[in-house]
């Protein structure tokens, strides 16, 4: 039975060169082959995940009248509440079966990007629920400190300079998402998936998956294999933009959710990105004349603004008027 690498990044929190380096070539080894790892180890605690997923089950069990005042289909920079079917992934089935909550890097409206209508640049939306803001803030920073740690490990695997991401992660677009996916009975039709075949866009996904599983990895081979749920872990995947950085070093890897039947399941990933204004090229050490280059350089909210066009028709209706 086939089973993706389980990494303990403990020693990442210490300061011993050696056990970083051990870390760094076990995650430069999954991200090579698989493009999916999981993480133990790492600082988030269970009472917060605990925490969370309350808040979850209760704000997507609430009317869909008081979850679609923050309609994400409302706003210029991707906030708030995405209905069923608002997504849909694979183009070749129908629309997702899972509904959402985004939130990313809160910049309020007065602040000059803002004010210049910078792309994926705005204030959070968040339903009027006591202690909900507070919480998704925490853990929304939380987050980014923890991808910053993989990004460092990932820094010294790839021969480039430690604090190389850091510097292009501050004020990112890094999106943290809540997602219910209600069970497989409830779809459209028999082809409908919670979310159907994909790779990530950006550069690393942190995802919490709850106990319920669902969660299936494509390997080089093109066989569906499930990701189970594993307590106190983290899976984390490589997206496309970090692919394309690194010149094809690390793999996208192509995944899907089958919904449960006759349950519900929640997952919480984490989408880190850089700053909107990172050009994404070639990492000096992932090219040589052997192996040039494969793409051309590109921002990151150019890159990101056109893969949000093929995954949410209201964002497709925006770029074709």
């Amino acid at each position: 039975m086939k089973t993706l690498p389980i990494i303990d990044i403990a020693p990442l929190y210490a300061n011993d060169p050696d056990a970083w380096m051990v870390v760094a070539q076990q995650i430069d080894h999954a991200c090579r082959e698989w493009g999916f790892y999981y993480i133990k180890g790492h600082p988030i605690a269970p009472s917060r995940i605990a925490e969370l997923k309350a808040a979850a089950e209760d704000f997507f069990a609430r009317p869909a009248e008081e979850k679609l005042r923050i309609d994400i289909t409302r706003t210029a920079h991707h906030r708030g509440y995405g209905a069923i079917a608002t997504e849909q992934l694979d183009p070749s089935k129908p629309s997702d079966l899972k509904e959402t909550f985004d939130m990313g890097f809160h910049l309020a409206g007065e602040h000059p990007d803002v004010q210049a209508g910078k792309p994926l640049r705005g204030p959070n939306l968040h339903p009027d629920i006591p202690g909900w803001e507070a919480l998704m803030q925490r853990h929304y920073e939380d987050m980014h400190a923890l991808s910053l740690t993989l990004l460092r490990a990932m820094a010294l695997a790839l021969g480039i300079e430690e604090d190389f991401f850091d510097r292009r992660f501050a004020d990112p677009i890094s999106v943290l998402r809540m997602i219910h996916y209600p069970p497989r009975q409830t779809a459209s039709s028999a082809e409908q998936q919670g979310a159907g075949a994909h790779t990530d866009y950006g550069c690393i996904t942190l995802l919490y998956q709850d106990a319920t599983g669902g969660l299936q990895v494509q390997d080089v081979r093109g066989e569906w294999i499930d990701a189970p749920p594993i307590a106190d872990t983290y899976v984390v995947n490589i997206g496309d933009m970090m692919a394309r950085w690194s010149n094809d070093r690390y793999k996208s890897t192509p995944h899907r959710v089958v919904s449960p039947l006759g349950i519900d399941r929640y997952s919480m990933p984490f989408f880190a990105e850089p700053h909107p204004d990172t050009e994404i090229s070639c990492l000096p050490g992932c090219q040589s004349p052997e192996y040039p280059a494969k793409y051309a350089p590109i921002s990151c909210s150019d890159y990101m603004l056109s893969r949000f066009a093929e995954t949410y028709a209201y964002r497709r209706e925006e770029v074709d008027a």
